[in-house]
């Protein structure tokens, strides 16, 4: 189950620096998340997800069992000592993964907005350069053109702004990504002082017997 949400992690940080970077990859990974969303691709990722969180508060369920048997018992047994270990980076994992899941989701979707609000400001930029080529005579079409050339304008410089507001916040998913890649290091290191305790108490299980 770990190496499991171990592998599971460590491929949705590749699909968070794939998105963040502009790589050829990253267009089919936009595409590849474009058909997840469409259909019946939204209720099965709704219906895995809730199936973690379950995982999850079992896990918790299950280290608060073993708080309580040591506070009624009052000892410390090695092997709930072990289990406890194992719940505590199972819970970590599976919030952690479900965290970086909810960041590509986010990603995705800012992603897509920037390109449709860039799409939107070069075809009004195309509609300018028309009207500005004169194409269209006559006085009265003419001003009824200016005051649309004019009212075009305002929305290119609306939507320049929400453009500039979609690419700060992309940059700040960029941090996040950073950041959760060092965590991620960490999680690395916490599970490999998990796994010398582990070995630490089976010998200490062992010298017992």
């Amino acid at each position: 189950m770990i190496n499991l949400l171990f592998a599971l992690i460590f491929v949705e940080m590749a699909l968070i620096v794939i998105l963040v970077f502009k790589t050829p990859l990253r267009k089919l990974v936009i595409m590849g998340l474009d058909r997840v969303k469409r259909g019946r691709g939204p209720i099965i990722v709704k219906t895995v997800g809730g199936t973690v969180f379950v995982v999850m508060l079992s896990s918790v369920h299950n280290v608060v069992e073993i708080q309580r048997r040591w506070i009624d018992d009052g000892d410390v047994n090695p092997t709930d000592q072990i289990l406890m270990a194992n719940h505590l980076l199972q819970v970590s994992l599976i919030g952690f993964s479900l965290f970086l899941a909810l960041m590509i989701d986010r990603l995705h979707h800012y992603i897509r907005e920037l390109y449709i609000r860039r799409k939107g400001i070069e075809a009004i930029k195309k509609q300018n350069r028309i009207f500005e080529d004169g194409k269209i005579g006559g006085t009265e079409q003419l001003k009824a053109l200016e005051e649309e050339k004019s009212t075009l304008r305002a929305k290119v410089k609306h939507l320049e702004s929400e453009l500039e507001a979609k690419a700060k916040e992309a940059s700040t998913a960029e941090a996040n990504a950073v950041a959760f890649r060092k965590q991620s290091e960490g999680f690395l290191f916490e599970y490999d002082r998990l796994l010398e305790d582990n070995q630490n108490l089976r010998n200490q299980l062992q010298s017992l017997d």
